[in-house]
């Protein structure tokens, strides 16, 4: 187990989309997040208590996150000097990133000397099956992005805590490094060898309550030519009942990709739909979550509104203003 509370590590993140692990705890489990570290030039901030790691370690931290999902996920050489220095104070580390911290060997001798232990959760833990598509008892609901980093992951957490609330069987199911360090558990998507990645998530997602719903957390985009590879996994094994689309309406170009335009809800839809339909063909759109942090909240009004009236379903920011329509379009299944 992870030791919490935790000192959030933002290192240079250039923006606050690349410090979305950190947010995500921040937002999540504010009870676990004691702070925030951060390096000159850093261009994220959580609003946390910035502190040093002797500052931190005095408040009871036990454990320094590297809360940063930069683009390739590489552990930089100017990270180093604070990472064996948290060591070194009697921190564990923890990260997500794709280049483990296990395979640093300056990260490993620090954490034998001085008894740390370094925590890799983008690391399969269990042998997964290739997918069988074998149809599975209880009810999926997925959210699709038109890009990276709209709101999948907190639209399945907003939706798995009001469907608790209700009294409504629900599970969130953790898909990638933040969603796992939020909740402990789950399948690191993107690290599992191609071929099993679908039936990882048949795995995460196995048999259960006719009136359960797990709620899988989205992860890519079926248009961002970088990652559209882990959303046909979740799309084939998750086999949804439901899928939720997610959309962020300021972005200029696709996440990382300034040569590509974002696609129009209609067309994740068309696209995203017949996809699932492979798998479960029951399944419908039942929604549309819309992350709208950078629109006042009239203009966030105003959108959703134009949104519900164009496609024809409920559409809400599940994280400002409550998941209350998505979860009524579930019921309603």
């Amino acid at each position: 187990m992870i030791e919490t509370p935790y000192l959030l590590f933002l290192g240079d993140a250039p923006d606050m989309l690349a410090a979305k692990v950190a947010i995500g705890i921040r937002d999540w489990r504010p009870e676990n997040a004691i702070g925030q570290i951060r390096l000159p030039g850093c261009g994220a901030d959580l609003g946390l208590t910035d502190m040093t790691l002797a500052e931190a370690k005095e408040a009871g931290a036990k454990t320094l996150v590297i809360g940063v999902a930069n683009r390739g996920g590489v552990i930089s050489d100017a990270w180093k000097e604070v990472l064996i220095q948290a060591l070194d104070m009697g921190y564990d580390l923890a990260s997500g990133l794709h280049n483990l911290l296990r395979d640093e060997g300056d990260l490993v001798a620090a954490a034998q000397t001085h008894g740390g232990t370094l925590h890799d959760v983008r690391v399969p833990t269990v042998g997964y099956p290739i997918a069988n598509g074998v149809k599975r008892s209880g009810k999926r609901c997925l959210a699709v992005g038109t890009d990276c980093s709209v709101g999948k992951m907190y639209t399945a957490m907003a939706m798995e805590r009001d469907m608790h609330a209700r009294g409504m069987k629900a599970t969130f199911r953790a898909t990638g490094q933040t969603g796992i360090l939020i909740t402990g558990h789950g399948v690191p998507l993107d690290a599992v060898i191609a071929d099993f990645m679908a039936g990882s998530v048949e795995y995460l997602t196995p048999d259960n309550d006719d009136d359960h719903w797990d709620m899988i957390e989205g992860q890519g985009s079926l248009f961002h030519v970088s990652y559209s590879g882990v959303t046909m996994a979740l799309i084939h094994g998750g086999q949804p009942d439901a899928l939720i689309l997610c959309h962020e309406p300021t972005r200029e170009h696709m996440r990382g990709l300034p040569g590509y335009t974002l696609p129009s809800l209609e067309a994740l839809r068309d696209t995203a739909l017949p996809l699932a339909q492979v798998a479960n063909p029951a399944c419908k759109v039942v929604g549309v979550s819309v992350n709208t942090q950078h629109l006042s909240e009239e203009d966030a009004h105003a959108y959703l509104a134009e949104v519900e009236e164009r496609m024809g379903l409920p559409a809400t920011d599940p994280y400002r203003f409550g998941s209350d329509k998505l979860v009524d379009a579930l019921a309603a299944l």
